[in-house]
Parts: C-alpha cells; structure tokens; sequence
C-alpha cells in the first residue's frame, strides 16, 4: 500500500520551515500532498490561488509531492485522498501543544489518520508565516525567509 501523508496549512505564505518539512517527509513517505486549507478564522495575506500557482512551480520536478488546496476538515480531508499520515512541524513547545490538541481531534474523526511530526531544523525555528507577513507588511524584505522570491506574489497581496 502506498504510504501517503498530507501536509495541511494555510501556507499564508509558505516558509522555508514549511519547505524543510515538505522535503524530508518525501523522504520517508511515498507521496506527499502539500494542501492549502481556507482557514475559516483568518484573513488571508496572500489569496489561494497566487500561493497554489508559486507551491506548484515551487516542486516541479518532485515526483512524489503534488500540491493542492482544500476546503472543510482536514481529516475527512485525508480520507478523500486515501492519506494515511498526517504531516507536521513542530518549532517548539507551544507548537507541540496546539499540534496535539489538533492531532486528538482529527484521530477523533478520521480513526485511520496517524499524526507524525518533524522537529523543525534549528536555522529556521524562529521563522512564522505571522512574522514574515509582519516584516512584510512593514516594507522588509522577506526573501531569506521563503524559498521563493516574493516578488513573484506581491502584485496579490492584500
């Protein structure tokens, strides 16, 4: 059986913490399916569709990591596209608190769905979407912080 895992985020923007985790979960899983969610309590910073269209580009070549978005339950999600694993980083210890919380509820809903967890690698723990956005949003540069070039998203930004 093929051993899937789903990364789920709002990716609002995706970082290269987020990158991190992305490529050494496709090492140890089959497939790995990078999916943007519409966080019913956010406001987004960049809309869906421009964030899709840089993640696609962003793993081209990638035969095992696809990208897609999402609407509803992550964990009814997962069991739509047969995902087994639920992928995610953990920075620090508040991280691990929410990630728990999170983890309970969706093995409440989808009992087949296994929460694995990468630590994220020390470089780029401080890195939040939440900080880029604010560094951003303030005229800072924040290209060091994504593994793309922000340019590439600006003219979406709201």
């Amino acid at each position: 059986m093929k051993r899937i895992a789903l990364f789920p985020g709002s990716f609002d923007p995706f970082t290269n913490g987020h990158y991190d985790v992305v490529m050494r979960g496709a090492k140890l899983f089959d497939e790995v399916v990078v999916a943007i969610g519409n966080n019913s309590s956010k406001q987004r910073y960049i809309p869906v569709d421009r964030m899709f269209e840089v993640m696609t580009r962003l793993f081209e070549g990638q035969p095992n990591i696809r990208v897609t978005t999402f609407k509803g339950l992550t964990a009814e999600f997962a069991r739509e596209i047969g995902a087994q694993f639920l992928l995610r980083g953990l920075r620090n210890t508040t991280d691990f608190e929410y990630e728990n919380t999170i983890a309970q509820a969706n093995r409440h809903v989808n009992h087949d769905l296994e929460s694995v967890f990468l630590i994220t690698a020390p470089h780029l723990a401080a890195i939040s979407s939440s900080i880029i956005r604010e560094i951003h949003r303030f005229g800072g540069n924040v290209d060091e912080f994504i593994p793309f070039r922000f340019s590439e998203i600006a003219d979406s930004v709201g």
